[in-house]
């Protein structure tokens, strides 16, 4: 094996990665699974006709414990985020993002109500910084404690919960970001109706110790199918959500980035809690008049994919550049290139035809809106 594989951090499936035959790559910090044996374009499709298992566990899951009651811990929160924390019901899931002074995105992030406490989970690649800025900024109101002892899976596809509930029937009952905590042979399993590939389907906190068996038995199920990093990658693109330090960074606002559904009325002018949040008079003032430049979907009109890094032009030849490609590739449900981007807001509306500079030409591609397939969640 390869020196730098065997400095990256493992996750308690790996051995069962190596059984099922995994490429295995570098991936934040962690040897990761990008494909198996099935291969990236199979493995996406099986995920949106059948059900997909994936190990997410590299992603960062923290439990935030309150020192002197939820309310507080609440507040303390949201004074992170532009997104509303308090009010959020016992059972519920929401997503957020820490923000910075300059109204950039530090992070994206889920996060919980399970009554006597908030469980959170962060992007692999920023967990260390993530929990750090908990641990500053929150040490007041609550102990931020990293959960080490426990695997992330991720099950996705329309089989999802038809597969889960022969397992665990609780869940039949779940509604789109709902969470659930079930007491079972493999241990406590904390489970979101949730994910990041546009299907409904679940996010399971394990054990690790029982993470391989449990996982074992998903895939001894007809419908169910081990997916790598490639056909995640690939199925959220669909879905037109962000992948972080790609599509969001600490120079994009929310915004920006077409996050401003995240932020609920309490946060916004005149709501009841307005502001209080990093970044937010930048925040405050683009909700209310527009950014100069926005995300969008991109449709190139040849079958040369436009990849990270290409840059958006107004005119064939001349012109100006008015934009750049942040995500790009092959889209298996659509048979065709996509690709998400920032464009000038002169040039951001949707059937805006623009072009693309790939290897020295420039190639038509037309603005479109997001996502590029309909989502499937259980609402």
């Amino acid at each position: 094996m390869p020196e730098q594989l065997t400095e990256l951090k493992q996750t308690p499936l790996r051995a069962l990665h190596q059984n099922l035959g995994a490429k295995m790559v570098p991936f934040a910090g962690y040897s990761m699974p990008v494909q198996y044996p099935m291969g990236v374009m199979a493995e996406h499709l099986h995920t949106r006709a059948e059900c997909g298992l994936f190990d997410v566990s590299h992603m960062g899951q923290v439990i935030l414990t309150p020192t002197d009651g939820i309310a507080a811990l609440e507040a303390g929160l949201e004074a992170l985020m532009p997104v509303a924390v308090s009010g959020l019901a016992e059972g519920r899931q929401r997503y957020g993002m820490f923000t910075n002074a300059e109204g950039g995105i530090l992070d994206d992030l889920m996060f919980a109500n399970r009554g006597d406490h908030l469980f959170v989970v962060v992007n692999a690649a920023c967990k260390a910084a993530d929990i750090a800025h908990m641990q500053a900024h929150l040490s007041d109101v609550a102990l931020v404690e990293p959960v080490t002892d426990r695997a992330l899976l991720a099950l996705q596809g329309p089989q999802a919960e038809k597969v889960l509930a022969s397992l665990v029937p609780d869940i039949r009952g779940m509604r789109f970001m709902d969470v659930l905590s079930v007491d079972t042979v493999f241990g406590a399993l904390w489970i979101s109706r949730s994910g990041y590939t546009g299907e409904d389907g679940f996010e399971i906190s394990i054990p690790a110790a029982t993470a391989p068996d449990f996982a074992r038995l998903l895939l001894d199920l007809p419908e169910v199918a081990p997916i790598g990093l490639g056909a995640r990658d690939s199925l959220r693109l669909e879905a037109g959500l962000c992948l972080y330090g790609h599509d969001i960074d600490t120079t994009t606002s929310p915004v920006q980035a077409g996050l401003g559904w995240a932020i609920q009325k309490s946060r916004r002018a005149g709501g009841a809690r307005e502001g209080g949040f990093p970044g937010a008079e930048r925040i405050l003032d683009e909700l209310a008049n527009g950014t100069a430049n926005q995300r969008v979907g991109l449709q190139p009109q040849t079958r040369a994919p436009m990849r990270e890094g290409t840059q958006i032009w107004d005119a064939p030849e001349g012109g100006q550049l008015v934009g750049h490609v942040t995500s790009g590739g092959f889209g298996p449900s659509l048979g065709a290139p996509i690709a998400m981007g920032y464009a000038e807001r002169g040039c951001a509306a949707t059937g805006t035809e623009l072009w693309g500079e790939v290897r020295g030409k420039r190639l038509p591609v037309t603005v479109c809106d997001l996502p590029f397939r309909p989502s499937t969640y259980k609402r």
